[in-house]
């Protein structure tokens, strides 16, 4: 097992955001975290990476608990977030967005792969390679950003909406890439309110409700229960 969340509580100021949950993602798997909007998705992920430290409770990764430690240390421990905002650097090339990604990896020689490897997957970045993270439309922001998790190397990557706000042709792209992503092994915990993409790219799901796990199971398990789905995500799917 990879990651294991155990009880952990999270606040913002006074609000009780997370109320004690707790869930596994194992080795080579992808996982998906879903929910109605302000349900505590993105928080657990912000409570993973060390940006809104739970106040109690244990977040095991890779045998350590990493709950309440700095976010850098996390990253350099082999954690990378794709976030719902993305965060492209405006004012640098999709390259250099690359390369300041790359910092921690210590093999400075596999760089130009990794870069490669990034560009096989999305061709458009190549293409783009020297024009300004600013200039980019919103679907190869969130290709260099997704691109950007990738050439650090993680262990685990977490994913943040990444098809919120994109036409229906780039929303099967992106969930086609993650797909392809996960099947090469790399371990995933997916965010996402889309359920065509959550089911296409992960195999368990966990359903939130209010700062709770309201529901854990295989995909499969869950298009079985029509009043799951109605209850905490609104649909029948």
């Amino acid at each position: 097992m990879l990651l294991k969340v155990e009880d952990i509580h999270t606040y913002y100021g006074f609000s009780y955001i997370l109320q004690g949950i707790s869930f596994e993602v194992d080795q080579g798997e992808a996982v998906a975290l879903l929910g109605r909007n302000g349900a505590g998705k993105t928080t657990t992920l912000k409570s993973i990476i060390g940006v809104a430290p739970p106040r109690s409770g244990k977040i095991i990764f890779d045998g350590t608990d990493i709950a309440g430690l700095a976010t850098h240390h996390i990253v350099s421990g082999g954690i990378a977030i794709i976030p719902d905002t993305r965060r492209i650097i405006p004012n640098i090339t999709v390259y250099e967005n690359l390369k300041l990604a790359m910092l921690k990896n210590k093999d400075k020689k596999g760089e130009k792969a990794l870069v490669g490897m990034a560009y096989d997957y999305f061709p458009r970045l190549r293409d783009r390679a020297n024009f300004l993270g600013g200039s980019l439309s919103g679907g190869e922001q969130q290709m260099l950003a997704i691109a950007r998790g990738l050439v650090a190397k993680p262990k685990l990557m977490l994913v943040d909406e990444p098809t919120e706000g994109l036409m229906p042709t780039l929303v099967e792209m992106i969930a086609q890439k993650l797909k392809e992503l996960q099947e090469t092994g790399l371990t995933m915990l997916l965010v996402e309110t889309n359920l065509d993409v959550a089911f296409k790219v992960a195999q368990r799901v966990y359903v939130m409700e209010k700062g709770l796990i309201q529901f854990s199971g295989t995909k499969e398990e869950l298009l079985k229960s029509p009043d799951i789905q109605q209850k905490y995500l609104g649909v029948y799917v």
